[in-house]
């Protein structure tokens, strides 16, 4: 059932920890990097609601939320392939710009394809099979973002493929490794796709009757339209307006470490000035943040494992909360770290931190909302996702320029206080069906 999922975090991964990169090498400066990744988000905030919203309404004999997988992974697999390559549009527009929009184009995509995917979970599970099956989604998230994450260090290390780059033109390990994300991301679309069974409305209307508490506002059937959302929206439960707060905080953090992970390893721990982004040292540098990130999504995918197990002794919140302060402590401790063997150390508890923020707040979202609004209330919640993406990447870059004195590591420092902010928040949350409650 999650196993595209595979597929589409190989893609995000090789995004999130090359794009930046990618970008100063067709001539961004790194104070504007935050600028271009704001692109993620709002592609987020606008796509994730309305295609919550028509995958709520959507039945054919194809589905109801496969359909979304399908043209999302198509139209991402395009974006994967081009981005890298941008300079052979430069006869039209500039690289930078060429490159600006594949990326557009491969978060618009990533999220046609993401948010059924959340929303199938919860369509297809009990509530007491919801902490097990988004923590078994967060182990193929973890697996597929390894492999996306290490491949440009493999291919050139284990195989040999040039990672030199000329000016204006990004090394072929990157290029290739893009053409190998975007295959595996259609491969593993199809595969669920072709292998899952969802749930008919008609099925769906009587788990729906079996729950009244969630669905009493929902009882009046009326002509559905997109201006629905906004009235969701307002009608949110409080669990979700609670869990808001915390992923606001979670998020604005990981934004900012992926935005500036490059840059600051660069600078702190190799030792380069903040302006030099086409030596052999900083594709070095780039290829070990990859490094980096795979490891902190493969603890993720192991710990996705254990989280069922830790939630039914402690409950979700503890669970979330204690992930969380591990992680902030992680990125805190990139700025003391001697060495980048070291951070190997600071990736452990950033993905201990990743795994939960993958799994809890959905588990505990999906206990407090109806069946038949779960697409849609996924996708409102990915508001409180972006919207910190969106600030972060408004005042990251002035920040990173006029706050840190360019030094980057401090962005990264700024993340890890983000992530301890989230904790103390977690436990304000109403978890209204926890699995330590349920017999």
């Amino acid at each position: 059932m999650s196993f595209g999922f595979l597929g589409i975090q190989m893609g995000f991964a090789l995004q999130n920890a090359n794009a930046s990169r990618i970008l100063q090498i067709f001539g961004a400066d790194v104070h504007e990097l935050s600028w271009f990744w704001i692109i993620a988000p709002l592609m987020g905030l606008i796509v994730q609601p309305i295609i919550g919203h028509y995958s709520d309404k959507t039945w054919s004999r194809f589905g109801r939320r496969k359909p979304y997988f399908l043209v999302g992974a198509i139209l991402a697999s395009i974006g994967l392939v081009l981005m890298p390559q941008a300079d052979i549009f430069i006869a039209f527009l500039p690289a930078l710009w060429v490159g600006a929009g594949m990326l557009m184009i491969m978060d618009a995509s990533f999220n046609i394809a993401m948010e059924p995917f959340r929303a199938l979970v919860g369509d297809n599970l009990r509530t007491d099979q919801r902490t097990l099956g988004f923590s078994v989604q967060t182990a193929l998230i973890g697996f597929g973002a390894v492999i996306g994450s290490w491949l440009p260090y493999a291919l050139t290390n284990w195989f040999g493929v040039s990672n030199e780059t000329t000016q204006g033109t990004v090394p072929f390990n990157l290029v290739l490794s893009f053409i190998i994300g975007a295959i595996i991301l259609v491969v593993s679309i199809l595969i669920t796709v072709t292998t899952t069974k969802e749930y008919s409305p008609e099925e769906l209307d009587s788990f729906e009757d079996d729950q009244p508490d969630l669905n009493s506002e929902h009882k009046t059937e009326k002509k559905s339209s997109l201006l629905d959302i906004f009235d969701d929206f307002k009608k949110m439960p409080a669990t979700m307006r609670q869990l808001s707060w915390v992923q606001f905080f979670s998020w604005f953090g990981l934004f900012g470490m992926w935005v500036f992970a490059t840059p600051a390893i660069a600078q702190h721990i190799y030792g380069l000035p903040h302006t030099d982004s086409s030596s052999g040292t900083y594709q070095d540098a780039g290829d070990w943040v990859g490094i980096l990130f795979g490891v902190y999504n493969l603890i993720s995918a192991f710990y996705a494992f254990a989280l069922p197990y830790i939630a039914k002794k402690i409950g979700r919140k503890k669970t979330h909360s204690i992930s969380l302060i591990i992680g902030g402590l992680g990125l805190l401790s990139i700025y003391i770290m001697p060495d980048k063997n070291w951070l190997i150390l600071s990736m452990i508890g950033v993905g201990i931190a990743w795994a939960s923020i993958l799994a809890m707040p959905y588990a505990i979202l999906a206990g407090s909302i109806s069946p038949k609004k779960m697409g849609v209330y996924m996708g409102i919640f990915n508001f409180f996702i972006v919207i910190p993406q969106i600030i972060n990447a408004l005042i990251g870059g002035p920040l990173v320029k006029y706050a840190y004195g360019n030094h980057a590591i401090f962005a990264l420092v700024m993340s890890g206080v983000s992530f301890l902010i989230a904790a103390s928040l977690v436990y304000k949350v109403k978890d209204v069906d926890d699995v330590v409650q349920i017999k």
